[in-house]
């Protein structure tokens, strides 16, 4: 009895070494490895990372009047500079280019390259390299969030946030809207070039409506309205709100709550292993 107790522990002593392994130091090689090789990649370095930063700091010398006092608004907008407005703008484009031209293209090669396909017969599950790649994809978007607001806080002396928490959980959510609306995508495009055109295509009207070219109260209201039911429209006025007002933007973070509970279950459920 003791004898073949002995033996049963020797045998299953490496199986779960090897288990273990493959598991969370498996997958943290696996996350390391492929932040490596998102950051040989200049492009999504530049658009990813940089992207928003070169908008905001673009936009504000490349226009004029961007960076003089706004004088002839009603409050909030009196006494703010106009680049200042912009800022809910740019951090709502970090959001946006990883969710809708980043993640899903990946997703979307691995699927091609049958990449997914192949990790399904390993120990790394390819549910491992999905989340590695979820995770990447979120501290991408935080990274190039904070370095926006960095720079154009010591280039524009942009004001604080008057609620940071709004601030903070406005953007919060709006990744999750935006990251399961990319998923969505990701789920199903057979092809990189696939992920990408419908990635594109949805890319350029949404940020539209996030008020890339009519900012905060310049924006008629009409496109205003349409956008606070758009997740990325909705983000952008939740920030803005939070940024400069002292109010809850509460049907804007209900929107984009909804749009989270309904895409991301529908692309879990319709995700493509192959």
């Amino acid at each position: 009895m003791t004898t073949q107790t002995a033996t049963r522990t020797q045998v299953a002593g490496p199986r779960r070494r090897k288990v273990a392994g493959t598991g969370w130091h498996g997958l943290r090689t696996l996350t390391l490895t492929e932040a490596r090789l998102l950051l040989r990649d200049p492009g999504t370095v530049f658009f990813a990372l940089l992207f928003p930063t070169v908008l905001l700091v673009g936009v504000g010398f490349a226009i004029p009047g961007m960076r003089e006092v706004i004088t002839d608004a009603p409050p909030p907008w009196g006494g703010l500079t106009a680049v200042a407005v912009y800022v809910p703008v740019a951090l709502a484009t970090a959001v946006a280019t990883v969710a809708l031209t980043t993640m899903p293209v990946y997703f979307a090669t691995f699927r091609e390259k049958g990449v997914l396909r192949r990790l399904s017969t390993t120990p790394m599950r390819p549910q491992g390299l999905i989340g590695a790649h979820l995770f990447i994809n979120l501290v991408t978007v935080c990274v190039a969030a904070l370095l926006a607001v960095l720079v154009g806080s010591l280039v524009f002396d942009l004001a604080a946030p008057a609620n940071p928490a709004v601030v903070g959980g406005s953007f919060l959510l709006g990744i999750l809207s935006m990251f399961s609306l990319g998923m969505l995508i990701a789920s199903r495009a057979g092809k990189a070039s696939t992920a990408s055109a419908i990635g594109m295509t949805l890319y350029f009207p949404m940020l539209f409506l996030a008020g890339m070219w009519t900012p905060g109260p310049i924006m008629p209201e009409v496109l205003r309205t349409i956008g606070g039911y758009t997740p990325l429209g909705a983000a952008t006025q939740a920030m803005t709100t939070g940024w400069f007002e002292d109010g809850v933007p509460l049907s804007q973070l209900v929107v984009m709550a909804v749009w989270t509970v309904v895409l991301l279950p529908l692309a879990v459920k319709l995700f493509r292993w192959s």
